[in-house]
Order: structure tokens, then C-alpha cells, then sequence
């Protein structure tokens, strides 16, 4: 059974080597099941020398000596069905120490290409069924032969009689199963779409709200779990018929197994104590069969989502190779024909983009709104892998370096701030506390980068300072306190490459000031900084400028020979329509031509501000 459920898709190692860790525990309770269905046989063989020999004899010295041999029997029958039960829910506990980081993880790193914000709940009902009824139920399966044989052994007419119904419960659980398997797996796409839509309405309220879509919402919901509940029922009203048939045959084949032993003992073919003993054993044999029944829809969905996992895991990406540890970088940025087409867009955002940056220098990127500023943006940060060509630091190509260890040297400021539920010391220093950080380091680190971005006397404001814990999205601040929050974070650990994107975009004239001095002190201690901006304010002292439309570079080079092209490109005749003519930051623009913030394709988090 473990070999069957060892995944063999390439990625999927971690999985398989999860499992074969609890192999152990599997073993041992195994042979524990084995134990105790053995000592299940305590009461028919204590029956049968109560009727046979205790009550012909009245020998009561017997009855004491087997009643004590029948306790301890029972006793530890208890014991070891307490230990099975402890094994399978450690074996449980194990799974989930060692692989709910890495579903975490891959979950994470496939967001932008393949979101699964299930996966976790999945990997509890593969946990549940584990530590549950459900594998001790598999594991009991295997000894209604030994049980069959034994009402063999009693006589073979009681061996035929649960030989027949036994069949005959099989057949009606296969049957149970054929049928409420399509059931169940519709029942639980419904209910795994009705949670995601849920979270997804949820995560958006107040945008709900704001756009009058509460009611409709509201009524979107309660369509989608009514087709899930619908769903559901439907899988438990079918295997309701078969359970009720079952429990129907299990009850009669015990009283025709009491009429059938009490019919033998009459010929006496059998002793008085093998009537009890004949519908025990029957009542045993057939137990396993009605117990998998019961716990049947938890097993079909603890597989099913073990099937969701190793599709998860499935494919190279999953793989972690080593590394060599390399030197610390000093902020080259080279990028070398980086091309990113999104699934299920016609056209690239990004073609053959190429530049480079010094240490020290600082890089505007312009253009008009979906030119793909963001998105490479994005790719400079190390959130986006491109499809083609490569992103060099110091040399290295970021695939060179951990995905933490390279977020170590960057410093990332998205268009939406996405702070996280936590302090906001803690959103600064990135949480670095929950892997190992001493608490004092990070906080000095958090003050220190609060500071390099201008934001240090605005959270000293704030009712708790430092302390203060914010809602999801960073909720409890407004999107200009979010936004200088989410710069000292960037600049946590003193970064060598800085990528902003649109970090002035919900700035007053006070913070705009603060982001200049963050900006001009980064490049000083000789970080790489690139900036996306519509407002030309935060780009008047930048080196570099570089233009984009339609995800090409259009021009490339020191500010101010850009700006002089782009002077001359603004005043050749109109251009066609449906194509904006690129006006130099700092210089007035046509309504009709004034670019707005571009969105970004792959983020649909809600700015949050109070």
C-alpha cells in the first residue's frame, strides 16, 4: 500500500521521502492490528469454555482462571489499540513537521504560474485520514480471512454463511464505492471553489462595499455553496442507501447465524457454547467491510488530495539543488534579453530587455501605462523569472543564489505596498525573527532602515510606535503611511540594488522629500537603484533613464541625452492613434497623453487604507 502511494514524478522526492519516514510507524502499527484483531478472538473462545465446561461442570475455579486470562487479554487488546491509534496520529504529526513547510514553499514559488491557495487544506485531510479511522479500517481489512476461517473451522456450514454475506457486503461496498466516487470528487471541487471564492470576497471588502457589491456578492456566495452543499449531500444520500443495506445484512446474518448455530447445536454437530461464539465470529469477519464504508468518503478524498500534492510538487522547479556560496555582491545589475510572456496573453510584456547599472548609479524607467515598467520591475527584484535570458548580479545569475539569500542584497518596494499581519517592526525586518534572528539585532536593523527612509518620526507617532500591529494588507494604516513603511522595509539590511516601483505614488510633499533623501543615500553608500515613476519629481536627479513601449526598450543611456531625444521624438507630427507620444518627465503633458500608473498583471491585492 506505501508503494502505491510513493509518488514517481520528478520534484515529487519530497513527498516520497515524507512518507518513507513514517514507514516505521506504519510497520508498527500494522503488526499492533494484527495483535489486536487476534485478541478480538478473547470473547468467542471465552463463551465457548463458559458454556462448554464452566456450566456442565460447575466448575467455578475454571470461570475465575479463564475470566483472568480473558481480561488480560482484553486489557491488552485496550492497550494496543491505544498504541496503533498513537502511532498513526504521530505518523500525522510527522507529515506535517516535515512537509508543511515545503507545501508552503511550493505553493509560494508557483503562485504567479499555477495559484493553489488549497494546497494546505488538502494536506490536512491526507494528515486527518492518517491519524483518523480511516488507515486503522485498511489495516483491520486484511484479517476478515483469518476470522472467515475461523467460522470454517467452527463448522462449514457458519464458514459458508459468512462467506455468502461477507460477498455479499463486498459486493455492496464496491458497489457504494463505484457510485459515490464521481459524487465525492464533484462534491469536493465544489466545496474547494465555493472556500476560494469565499476568501477571495472576503479579501476584497472593502472594495465590495465600495462599489455597491455587497448584495451581489453576498448572493454569488450562498449560489456557489449551495451547488457545494447540493454536491455533497448527493455523495452522502448515495452512500446512505449502501450503508443502510449493509448495517441491514450485517444485522440479519448475526441472527441467522445464531439460528443456524442453534440448529447445529440441536443436531449436535456443534457444542452450545459455538451459538454465542458463531455470531461473534461473523460479526468480526464482516466489521472491517462496514467500517470502510463509514470512513470510505474521507479515504477517496485524502487521496484525491494526496493526487493534488504530487501534481503540486510534480515538475524540476521543485528540486532544490546546492549552491556555492558566493562572495557578497556590490550592486552591478546587468540584464541580458530578458523576455516574459504571461499564460493566456497574445503578446510578450517584456522582449529582449537589456541594460546594465553600476554600483552607485541610479536608473528611471519610463513609459506609458502596460509599456511592461512593472513587470520588469518585477524581474529585476527576483519576484518574476523570465522565459528567456538572464538577471545578473555582480555577475552571478540570481539563479546562482538561494531565493532567500538573493532577497537578502535587494530591496523591493512593489506598486502595492503588501504589508502583512504583524508589528510593523516586524513588517520591516521582514520577520526575520521567525527564522533565527536575534530579536535585538533585527529591531536595531528595523530603527536604522525606518530612518534611512524618513519614516522613523511617523511610526514613532503611531499609538504604539514600533509595536503597532497591523491588519492584513496592512491594515490600520493610510496608503501613504503603508507606502513609507513598505521603503524602510526595502531598505532593511542596507540592500546593494534598490527596485521601486511607483514609490511615489501616494505621497504627500513631505514623504516625496523623505524617498529623495532614502533614494540619494542609497546610491551614495553604493547601492544599484532602479525607479518606475509616472511623476517626474522623484526622477529629476536619477543618472539613467530608460523608456519603454509595448515591452521594448525604446531608449537607454544618461538622463540627460535621453530627455533630449524624447524632446525631439515629443515634437515630430502626431502619432497614430491608439499610440501615445512619450513626453520627458518634468515636462507638460497632453491630457489625452498623460500616463497613469500601470497595473500589474499578476497582483490583485487591494490597496488597504483606513
Amino acid at each position: 500500500m506505501l508503494k502505491n502511494l510513493l509518488p514517481s514524478k520528478p520534484g515529487t522526492e519530497p513527498l516520497a521521502e515524507a512518507l518513507k519516514a513514517c514507514k516505521t510507524h506504519f510497520i508498527w502499527a500494522f503488526l499492533f492490528s494484527a495483535l489486536v484483531n487476534l485478541l478480538y478472538l478473547t470473547p468467542t473462545l471465552y463463551m465457548m469454555q463458559v458454556y462448554d465446561r464452566v456450566v456442565p461442570t460447575g466448575g467455578l475455579t475454571t470461570l475465575v482462571l479463564i475470566t483472568a486470562v480473558a481480561v488480560f487479554a482484553l486489557a491488552a487488546l485496550a492497550g494496543l489499540d491505544w498504541l496503533r491509534g498513537r502511532l498513526m496520529l504521530r505518523a500525522g504529526l510527522r507529515l506535517d513537521r516535515l512537509l508543511s513547510g515545503k507545501v508552503l514553499a511550493r505553493v509560494v514559488d508557483l503562485q504567479a504560474k499555477s495559484p493553489n491557495t488549497q494546497a494546505l487544506r488538502e494536506f490536512d485531510n491526507v494528515r486527518g485520514a492518517i491519524g483518523g479511522q480511516g488507515m486503522l479500517a485498511l489495516f483491520d481489512a486484511p484479517w476478515t480471512p483469518i476470522y472467515l476461517l475461523c467460522c470454517f473451522l467452527l463448522h462449514p456450514a457458519i464458514g459458508v454463511l459468512t462467506l455468502v454475506g461477507g460477498i455479499i457486503l463486498f459486493t455492496l461496498a464496491w458497489l457504494n464505492e463505484r457510485d459515490t466516487r464521481p459524487r465525492l470528487n464533484k462534491a469536493i471541487q465544489s466545496q474547494n471553489h465555493a472556500y476560494a471564492a469565499q476568501e477571495g470576497v472576503a479579501s476584497q471588502a472593502e472594495v465590495v462595499r465600495a462599489l455597491g457589491m455587497r448584495q451581489s456578492s453576498i448572493a454569488r456566495q450562498i449560489e456557489q455553496r449551495q451547488l457545494a452543499t447540493a454536491a455533497q449531500a448527493d455523495a452522502q444520500l448515495a452512500g446512505g442507501h449502501y450503508s443502510g443495506a449493509i448495517k441491514f445484512l450485517r444485522l440479519v446474518m448475526q441472527s441467522a447465524a445464531l439460528g443456524l448455530a442453534a440448529y447445529l447445536a440441536v443436531k449436535s454437530e456443534i457444542t452450545p457454547g459455538s451459538i454465542i461464539a458463531a455470531s461473534v465470529l461473523l460479526s468480526r469477519a464482516v466489521a472491517p467491510i462496514e467500517l470502510l464504508v463509514g470512513v470510505w468518503p474521507s479515504l477517496v478524498q485524502a487521496v484525491a488530495s494526496w493526487k493534488t500534492l504530487t501534481d503540486l510538487f510534480a515538475g524540476t522547479a521543485s528540486v532544490e539543488r546546492e549552491r556555492t556560496t558566493l562572495p557578497d555582491p556590490r550592486g552591478r545589475l546587468q540584464v541580458e534579453g530578458v523576455s516574459v510572456k504571461f499564460p493566456d496573453t497574445e503578446s510578450p510584456q517584456l522582449r529582449g530587455v537589456a541594460f546594465s547599472l553600476k554600483p552607485g548609479e541610479t536608473l528611471g524607467i519610463v513609459g506609458s501605462s502596460g509599456s511592461g515598467k512593472t513587470t520588469l520591475a518585477r524581474v529585476i527584484a527576483g519576484a518574476l523569472k523570465p522565459q528567456a535570458g538572464a538577471v545578473r548580479l555582480d555577475g552571478a545569475e540570481y539563479e546562482a543564489r538561494d531565493g532567500d539569500e538573493l532577497a537578502r542584497w535587494i530591496g523591493y518596494l512593489p506598486q502595492v505596498p503588501s504589508l502583512f499581519a504583524g508589528s510593523i517592526k516586524d513588517n520591516i525586518s521582514r520577520f526575520s525573527t521567525s527564522i533565527g534572528v536575534d530579536q535585538e539585532t533585527a529591531d536595531r536593523n528595523a530603527v536604522k532602515a525606518a530612518m534611512a527612509a524618513g519614516a522613523h518620526e511617523l511610526i514613532l507617532r503611531l499609538p504604539n510606535g514600533y509595536d503597532t500591529v497591523l491588519g492584513p494588507y496592512g491594515q490600520g494604516l493610510s496608503a501613504g503611511q503603508a507606502q513609507r513603511v513598505a521603503l524602510a522595509r526595502a531598505l532593511y539590511n542596507d540592500p546593494v540594488l534598490l527596485v521601486l516601483d511607483e514609490p511615489n505614488s501616494n505621497l504627500d510633499q513631505e514623504g516625496e522629500a523623505a524617498l529623495m533623501q532614502a533614494i540619494l543615500g542609497a546610491a551614495a553608500r553604493g547601492a544599484a537603484v532602479v525607479i518606475i515613476a509616472h511623476r517626474a519629481g522623484v526622477l529629476a536627479r536619477v543618472d539613467r533613464l530608460l523608456m519603454m513601449r509595448e515591452g521594448v526598450v525604446q531608449l537607454e543611456g544618461p538622463r540627460e541625452e535621453v530627455l533630449e531625444k524624447m524632446r525631439a521624438t515629443a515634437g515630430r507630427p502626431a502619432a497614430p492613434a491608439g499610440q501615445s507620444t512619450p513626453q520627458p518627465p518634468g515636462q507638460p503633458q497632453q491630457r489625452q497623453a498623460q500616463p497613469q500608473p500601470s497595473a500589474q498583471p499578476a497582483q490583485n491585492h487591494p490597496r488597504r487604507t483606513q
